[in-house]
Parts: C-alpha cells; structure tokens; sequence
C-alpha cells in the first residue's frame, strides 16, 4: 500500500562473477556518493539480470533496498553498468549502460563533499524527454540520487552538483562542488568545481514496466491529494479567487451617505410633490 510519508530509497550495489577493475572502482565511488543509503556487496554475485531476476529479488528483500546498480564485464558488454528499481521487492524496470570514459574519485586531488550531502540534480538536452526510455533513465537516476526529502534548505548545504547531459546517443555524469566566493554584495559569486567521479555513458538494453505497472508504481494515498474547494479557482500566477453567492438586493433601499449639498429645499419640494400629485378631473353642473 501507498505510505504517507514514503522512507528514503536504499541501494545495493552488487559485483557480477566476472567484474574488473574499472567497475569495482566505479561501484565504491557511487557508494561514496550514496552513502549512508546504500549497501556495497564486497563478493561477487555470478548472475545475470536480464535472464533471471529472482536472486536481484531475493537481495533487495533482504536488504530492504528498493534501488539497485549491477556491475559486469565481459568480452561482448565491457565495463557494463545495470541501473534499476524495484517495486514491491519486485522488478519493476532496469536500464544498461556501457561505461566508456570513466574518471575516479581519487584520480581528482581536491576536497571532497561531507558523505550525505543531498546533491542537487540538473538534466541538461531534449534527448531526455524524446523517448520513453529517456524519460525512463531520467526518473531511475532522480530515484538513485536525489536522497532524503527535507523541509528546509540552507544556502551553505548547496554544496554538490550532479550533472547529467544526453547528447549524440551518449550520456555524460559531472560530479562538481559548489564554491562560495565573496562578491563584494550580500549574495556570494558561484563556482563549481568538479570533484569527481566522472562517467561517459552509452545505453545498451532496457526492461521498462507496462504502463499499467508503471501507474501503480505511482499510485498516492488519498491523504496526500489535494481536495478540491467549492468555488475557488487559482490563475497561473498562483492567485486565489473565490466566488460568493448572494441573495438578490434591492438598490432602492440601499443607504447611502447623505450630504447637505443634496437636500433639496422647502420651495422645490412643494413644486416636486404639486408636480407628482394626479389632477382632479373637473366636475361639469348640468340645470335642468
């Protein structure tokens, strides 16, 4: 059932039977990026995703994790990434991706953001919204990444950039830390720099949910749809206007501020009520 307050999305991070270096390194480096909601499986797991998901199951249940990234290597798939989610500790879509440029955490020599930093997510270029599998990877890396929801922000806890641009058939990851410099005014001057880990992707297979799956997937309670108001409307500025019914008035008994100015004097009043008062008709004699 749907919750009220949803919990924050863990992930597990698993090693297949034939993972190299590149894809271990790759794995511990977005661990660091998601830690503490995520769990890193140190022994290699001989399984294949897109054949036989019960052993992901079986794991996620387990461990409570609703979010996944499979690592692999082979001679046909190098340097293989398997991003995916789960629903119900069921699969609910899972996408490839070939990685072919990766730079490490440890490669860049600079600070590093606190572990648990919520990072903000940018998605640069159309290609994220021309394809269903697009719009897919989108919503699985916003899930992956974006961390707990909070109430409140605080301009210093801005410190880490996720960057995501699709471009030419490929996907690029920039990972920056957000600088605060002075700038002589109130507001600081902004520079990012980037801190690592760095990804060329490449999308290779796709399991997407049926949209009938998809749309339980995002069912809300009814607590947390808004009821609709009576007689309320809202303009796309966000202003509120609201409609009142009244009963029928009658303007002649409205009161009205009186002045001296317009009351009108004994003389035009004599000739006002002569004027409004009905002529007798007058009487003839008849002499017989």
């Amino acid at each position: 059932e749907a919750k009220l307050i949803e919990n924050v999305k863990n992930a597990m991070l698993i090693k297949g039977g034939n993972a190299n270096l590149t894809v271990t390194q790759a794995l511990k480096d977005i661990y660091a990026l998601k830690k503490p909601n995520a769990v890193l499986f140190k022994k290699k797991n001989i399984t294949r995703p897109f054949e036989d998901q019960t052993s992901l199951e079986f794991f996620a249940k387990k461990s409570d994790c609703s979010l996944f990234l499979f690592g692999s290597h082979n001679k046909k798939r190098p340097n293989n990434l398997i991003l995916g989610r789960m629903f119900d500790y069921h699969l609910l879509d899972m996408i490839e991706l070939g990685v072919e440029k990766f730079v490490s955490l440890k490669d860049i020599k600079n600070s590093k953001c606190p572990e648990g930093t919520k990072p903000m997510l940018i998605f640069a270029g159309d290609t994220f919204d021309s394809t269903e599998d697009y719009r897919r990877l989108k919503s699985l890396l916003i899930d992956f990444f974006r961390g707990p929801t909070v109430p409140n922000i605080r301009l210093a806890g801005l410190e880490h950039v996720l960057h995501f641009t699709a471009m030419d058939g490929k996907i690029f990851m920039r990972s920056y830390k957000v600088l605060l410099k002075k700038s002589g005014c109130r507001t600081p001057r902004i520079e990012l720099e980037e801190i690592g880990p760095s990804f060329d992707f490449a999308m290779r297979r796709t399991h997407l949910a049926s949209d009938d799956l998809y749309k339980l997937s995002m069912k809300q309670p009814k607590a947390l749809k808004p009821k609709k108001k009576k007689n309320i409307s809202h303009d796309t500025f966000g202003t509120t206007f609201g409609r009142i019914h009244m009963q029928k008035q009658d303007l002649g008994k409205l009161q009205t501020r009186k002045l001296k100015g317009l009351k009108k004097r004994r003389g035009e009043k004599t000739n006002a009520e002569e004027a409004t008062r009905p002529k007798k008709a007058k009487q003839t004699e008849v002499v017989g």
